[in-house]
């Protein structure tokens, strides 16, 4: 059983050795080798980038972020701010979202200028997230459950729908908190502070998760430590949504908030919020799945408090992408709940309950059975069938579609041809550049417009008036029109 109050080793002339199992925490004395992990971190970094690859490549993405995303890297890689014209001509990202994390991707993208680029590093620090979580499970609880464990979180459904979500910023979160809850359950204190700390560069949101690492910390006896991580946690969520981000934005505040208080243009007061925090029984489902991969043997662990900030805005929230097991706002849960599962064993290996103490022994592999199954109806089956691999003569008529368009130019465009144009031309949102004049408009008729659009030339007239357009090449569902009046002045290319 863990010792709360044990003294910090994690310090300059501790004891502790980095890759033993420690008596004190539980699990074996002898060091648990790094080569197993590492092949099934490249198979699941394989098994990733090829679903990525494979749906960008027919033309797949879900939505428009892989493509802003690329504009901020681009703007940081050429050492510009990091202005996003997809969300709006001269929009500075950092008014969205406190992201400045995503400048890590710089020299990768220096190296490789693609979108690709962002969705390889996504597959790569998934995985790299499945060895510290394998790893910290076999030293915890030894025997083959260190690999069950890894095939289990790496087939788990919130990484899994991360990844066809396209990329994301929480990418880099997903590995940090992995070495944060593996810090806290090895009794590594000094490490979880400084794992922690860089949370906040990531996602505004992710300050109460720091602070809720330092109430871990207090709880587990090492108040001091606990009481400032959290206050730093408070101080840098309240510094990143009261003051940096509305200082960026043009509107100058925190838009996010719209999520919690409004439902369409209806006003929802916070008391409704929360009384409403489960009035779906798609946020039910996805709670139930959250624990469920686990064999339920997360809920014995402290370390579940881990996932109250992230489940608390999405629950609250009126928007309903927020609620259900879609897109990437569990893949930072993942780490959580899998090596709480690990403590949570751990805690019940030393139950007097036999039925308890029996059902312990077999959870890692009931929750590798669960991850197993579930990918029957997850993302990752796409890769099973041989369809998948084809491409069909919409994506013939996308690339022609591209090769139409100039580069340099500047587009505006919709999700299909998105993130295939931000590498070297200035990409506009549809409808999200009024007064451009933007040299292409190029739209696909199948996108799924609200109406239908039955003249083009029409169309992108009527979202730019200032300007005259016609075809220039059209090609299945696919039509690229050009101006063939005068750019206005400060938009010529």
């Amino acid at each position: 059983m863990l010792d709360l109050n044990q003294s910090d080793t994690d310090v300059p002339g501790g004891r502790e050795q980095p890759e033993t199992a420690p008596e004190r925490a539980g699990g074996p004395s002898s060091p648990v080798p790094l080569r197993p992990y590492l092949i099934v971190a490249v198979l699941l970094c394989a098994l990733y980038f090829l679903y990525a690859y494979l749906r960008y490549s027919h033309f797949q993405s879900p939505s428009w972020d892989l493509g802003i995303f690329e504009q901020e890297v681009r703007a940081y890689a050429g050492l510009n701010a990091p202005v996003v014209n997809i969300k709006g001509p001269g929009y500075l990202i950092l008014g969205d979202h406190f992201s400045p994390v995503v400048a890590l991707l710089v020299p990768l993208y220096w190296i490789w200028p693609s979108a690709l680029a962002l969705l390889f590093a996504q597959s790569a620090l998934f995985a790299a997230s499945a060895v510290i979580v394998g790893r910290t499970v076999q030293q915890l609880l030894g025997g083959r459950s260190g690999l069950c464990a890894t095939v289990a979180y790496g087939l788990s459904w919130g990484l899994q729908e991360a990844v066809k979500s396209d990329f994301h910023e929480i990418a880099f979160a997903v590995p940090l908190i992995a070495l944060v809850c593996r810090a806290l359950l090895l009794q590594r204190w000094t490490a979880a502070v400084l794992w922690a700390l860089p949370l906040v560069l990531i996602k505004e949101d992710l300050g109460i998760t720091v602070a809720v690492v330092g109430a871990l910390l207090a709880l587990y006896g090492r108040r001091l430590q606990g009481m400032l991580l959290a206050a730093f946690g408070v101080f840098a969520f309240a510094l990143t949504v009261l003051v940096l981000i509305p200082a960026a934005s043009s509107a100058g505040t925190y838009d996010y908030w719209k999520k919690i208080d409004k439902n369409g243009e209806q006003e929802v007061s916070l008391l409704d919020s929360v009384l409403g925090v489960l009035d779906s029984s798609v946020k039910v489902e996805m709670l139930i799945f959250l624990v469920g991969i686990t064999a339920f043997m997360a809920l014995r662990s402290p370390l579940m408090l881990l996932v109250l900030p992230t489940l608390g805005w999405r629950l609250l929230s009126q928007d309903s992408n927020h609620w259900g097991m879609v897109w990437h706002y569990s893949a930072i849960l993942m780490p959580v709940v899998f090596l709480a599962m690990a403590d949570g064993i751990r805690r019940s290996r030393a139950s007097e309950r036999p039925w308890l103490l029996a059902y312990a022994n077999v959870a890692v592999p009931v929750a590798a059975a669960i991850a197993v199954t579930l990918t029957q109806h997850l993302p990752l089956r796409d890769l099973l069938r041989p369809e998948f691999y084809r491409s069909e003569a919409s994506v013939e008529a996308a690339e022609e579609a591209l090769d139409a368009i100039p580069k340099g130019a500047r587009v505006e465009t919709d999700i299909t041809l998105m993130a295939h144009l931000t590498g070297d031309r200035t990409v506009y949102w549809v409808g999200g550049a009024p007064g451009t004049a933007p040299d292409i408009v190029a739209i696909n008729l199948d996108f799924g417009w609200s109406r239908p659009i039955d003249d083009p030339v029409k169309y992108a007239q009527q979202l730019h008036p200032e300007a005259r357009y016609r075809i220039k090449h059209r090609a299945g569902s696919f039509v690229v029109m050009e101006r063939t009046t005068p750019a206005p002045s400060g938009f010529r290319s």
